[in-house]
């Protein structure tokens, strides 16, 4: 009960504090507009109980957003340079249809096709390069290789390669990507004991069933590292590769045009879907590696 507790009012908070966050901030019709200080009072009185530990997490970002809103008013900040969150917030849901679109554009098209491929190429080529030594003369320097390429060079020859709608910016994703996975699958290969080896090799077992039942599971905290690091790294090469050239839809391309008209409130909104949206995704991974990792010490530590 203890669990089921923990991950319903985990998945409860973040709607809840977004509730919040809309009705403290957005003022009511016919109201005074300003933000509303009770509410925010009685949330942070509320104990971060033990079995949520995300809430004081929440909670304090709520405080730390209500003093953005009244140093920015206070102080009359021209919102150019910083919006009021009152402000971003207006702005996302006026046009939440338009960052709904870019969510699907940038997020469930390029960076999910591409951390998908780029994971998985990683992988295959790590499991490749372990089983055949020789390749990791060749194909390692290479792969080094193309994680030094900067993004900024990269993403317009993809653009001209792929077109301007999202495989260009799933195959900047990929190159960035492809690296991390490589280096912790190879990593994670070697973490297995050398009892253990010697173990599997006196039960005259094959390379495939010693993979399988041996080092694939150590390598599994590795793998999901590198995932996690993916996650981010897919995020943000997809959002970049998006200013070299897009499709009038993406949360890039809204960005870059949104800040060249100053609204500045619509671009806060942007990077607010995608700081949210990768900070759920990498809760998810986390989630996701206590359950596939749970006898490695790392995660029983936790």
């Amino acid at each position: 009960m203890n669990a089921l507790r923990r991950y319903v009012l985990g998945a409860l908070l973040p709607a809840v504090a977004l509730a919040a966050l809309v009705w403290i901030f957005v003022p009511a019709p016919g109201g005074d507009g300003g933000p509303r200080p009770a509410l925010l009072v009685a949330l942070l009185a509320l104990d971060g109980h033990a079995a949520l530990p995300s809430a004081t997490a929440a909670l304090f970002g709520l405080w730390v957003l209500y003093f953005w809103q009244v140093g920015v008013t206070v102080f009359d900040v021209p919102r150019v340079l910083l919006p009021a969150p009152g402000a971003i917030v207006a702005a996302m849901v006026d046009q939440a249809a338009t960052l709904g679109r870019d969510f699907v554009q940038t997020v469930l098209k390029a960076v999910l096709v591409g951390w998908l491929l780029g994971s998985a190429l990683g992988f295959a080529v790590g499991v490749a390069i372990d089983r055949l030594p020789f390749l990791q003369r060749g194909l390692l320097p290479v792969a080094s290789l193309t994680s030094t390429i900067p993004l900024v060079a990269v993403a317009p020859i993809m653009v001209m390669w792929f077109g301007f709608e999202w495989p260009s910016k799933a195959a900047v994703v990929v190159l960035m990507t492809f690296f991390p996975m490589l280096v912790a699958t190879l990593a994670g290969l070697q973490a297995a004991g050398r009892i253990e080896r010697e173990l599997m090799h006196s039960y005259a077992a094959s390379y495939r069933r010693t993979l399988l039942d041996l080092r694939l599971p150590c390598a599994v905290p590795f793998i999901m590292s590198a995932l996690k690091v993916n996650a981010t790294l897919a995020l943000i090469g997809a959002i970049v590769a998006e200013f070299f050239g897009s499709p009038t839809v993406g949360l890039g391309f809204r960005i870059s045009t949104e800040a060249s008209r100053m609204n500045m409130a619509l671009v806060w909104g942007a990077i607010v879907v995608a700081a949210v949206t990768g900070s759920l995704a990498y809760a998810l991974l986390v989630q996701l590696e206590r359950r596939w990792a749970f006898w490695h010490p790392s995660v029983r530590s936790r």
